[in-house]
Formats: C-alpha cells, sequence, structure tokens
C-alpha cells in the first residue's frame, strides 16, 4: 500500500501585464508640452540677455536698484563673470556672465549655446518666444478641456483624505529618498507626491507663468490694465514670469531623474504607447 505525500503549496509566479496608462490625448499633449517649452526657455534666455537684471515694482532701469543681476567686469586686470543675489556675488567666469564666443569671452548673461538664436538678437528671440508661447497656450488648453471632459484631473490627479494624511506623505517622501517605487497594482496610479506636484505645476505654476508674461505686454496691459495691479508692476511680472520658469525647469529635472531611476524603458514606452508594464502574481496569460 502506497500513501501520497502532499506537496507545498508552490510559490505564486509572476507575471508581467501590460496596462493602459495614459491616453493618446495626454501622450501628445505632453510631448507638444516638452517642443513647446523647450523652445520656450532658450528663447526667454535670448530675451532675458538684452537686459539682464531683475527688479521689484514699477520701474527697471539701470540706475534703478536690482536684487539679481548678470555680467561682466574688470578684476585685477581682467574680465569675471558674476551673478549678484542681494548682496552677495558669485564668480560665474565662462558660463554665466562672461562666455566664449567663437573662441572668445564675451559677456552676455547667458551663453550662446542656451539661447535661441545663438547669437544675440532680441527681435528674433521675442518672435520664437511668442510664437511657441501661443502653441502651449493652446496646447494647454486641449489637455485641460480634455482632463475636464473625460475626468482624467478627477481620476487620476485629485488626492483622497487617506493620501493627503501627514503619514502616508512622510512615508511616500522617505520612499522616494529611499528610490523605492511603487509595483504590481499599486503602480497603475499616480502616488499622492505626483499628484500633488503635478496640481501644482498645472493650477499654479503655468497659469502664474501665463499671466505675468501676459503682464510684460503693453497691448495687454492696455485692454487687462487690472494685471499691473495684481503683480505690482510690470517689473515684478518680470521677475516673476522668470522665477516660474526656473522653478518648471527644476521640475522637469526631477521628473527626468524619476523616470530615469525607476524604470526609463517602461515609463518612455508608457508615453509613447500608452501601455505600462506592472508585476502580478498569478498563472501566465
Amino acid at each position: 500500500m502506497t500513501t501520497d505525500t502532499p506537496h507545498a503549496p508552490s510559490a505564486p509566479r509572476k507575471r508581467t501585464v501590460l496596462i493602459r496608462r495614459h491616453a493618446i490625448v495626454t501622450r501628445l499633449t505632453h510631448w507638444l508640452n516638452v517642443l513647446c517649452l523647450s523652445f520656450l526657455l532658450l528663447s526667454g534666455l535670448q530675451i532675458f540677455n538684452a537686459y539682464p537684471r531683475l527688479h521689484w515694482g514699477q520701474y527697471g532701469a539701470d540706475a534703478d536698484p536690482a536684487f539679481v543681476t548678470t555680467g561682466a567686469r574688470e578684476q585685477n586686470g581682467e574680465p569675471r563673470g558674476f551673478v549678484e543675489i542681494g548682496g552677495v556675488s558669485l564668480p560665474t567666469t565662462g558660463v554665466l556672465g562672461l562666455s566664449k564666443l567663437d573662441g572668445e569671452l564675451t559677456p552676455r548673461a547667458f551663453p550662446g549655446w542656451l539661447t535661441i538664436p545663438s547669437y544675440q538678437d532680441l527681435a528674433a528671440g521675442r518672435r520664437w518666444h511668442f510664437f511657441f508661447a501661443w502653441a502651449f497656450l493652446i496646447n494647454g488648453l486641449v489637455y485641460l478641456a480634455y482632463g475636464i471632459l473625460s475626468r482624467h484631473f478627477r481620476r487620476d490627479l485629485a488626492p483622497d483624505r487617506r493620501e493627503l494624511t501627514p503619514r502616508h506623505l512622510w512615508r511616500e517622501i522617505v520612499d522616494h529618498g529611499r528610490l523605492r517605487f511603487p509595483s504590481g497594482d499599486d503602480a497603475r496610479h499616480y502616488n499622492a507626491l505626483q499628484k500633488l506636484t503635478y496640481i501644482a505645476v498645472i493650477a499654479v505654476l503655468l497659469p502664474l507663468m501665463l499671466l505675468t508674461g501676459l503682464t510684460m505686454s503693453p497691448g495687454i496691459d492696455a485692454a487687462l490694465p487690472f494685471l499691473l495691479d495684481i503683480f505690482g508692476g510690470r517689473q515684478s511680472a518680470r521677475t516673476l514670469h522668470f522665477i516660474t520658469a526656473s522653478l518648471l525647469v527644476l521640475f522637469v529635472i526631477v521628473h527626468v531623474a524619476m523616470v530615469i531611476l525607476s524604470g526609463p524603458w517602461n515609463n518612455m514606452r508608457s508615453m509613447i504607447t500608452g501601455r505600462y508594464a506592472i508585476r502580478k502574481e498569478g498563472p501566465d496569460a
């Protein structure tokens, strides 16, 4: 007589599943944003080079005090580039204030490889900037309409109460600091930090950048004079415009770093094809 020995249960197998993560409108507007913001940044630095100082208030000219200045000056008989913030001056020769053009050190706030066009031309820089500003605005309105009508904002970006508790947010901060990213079903959705960051960019930074940009236009000021009152003057609007643009650059840097660290191919595939791979327990399909 033989007896059957019960087998120990085998560990559940994991399989890779492709899920639908990004709709086509989200993907198209995302890549158009990448294009527009790139040209806006490079042409904006060209415009800044024409007057590389930031003021606060109604007035901004050479005789008025500036709290940020980028330029070059003689030091020990040699030119030196600098960035001055308040009363603190930082040496930046070779990058900011003084950089090489055709092999020679030339005074200019941002170097030629960071501006469109590479040579100093305010009129050309403004044309590039305005063209892509309108393209960026139209693209943003399309995304906004889609987000509302499809309930994308409410479904994918609105955090619930549990996600907003200090304990939950702190855990996500610690996990990000240790490069522990969501896996399995948790990777289907944005985490709370992503949601709050995207909301801040969509609802605060981008509208502020748009409105401060409009405030710098004399034609818009004539039609909408209240914008000058809201931002405290054209020079204040210019400074806020520069700050919001800098914060957007910081967001992009962090965003790209997280994409690379959490799986560049999987993230890129999801933003190109809409499909994102997750690992799930269960029998092979």
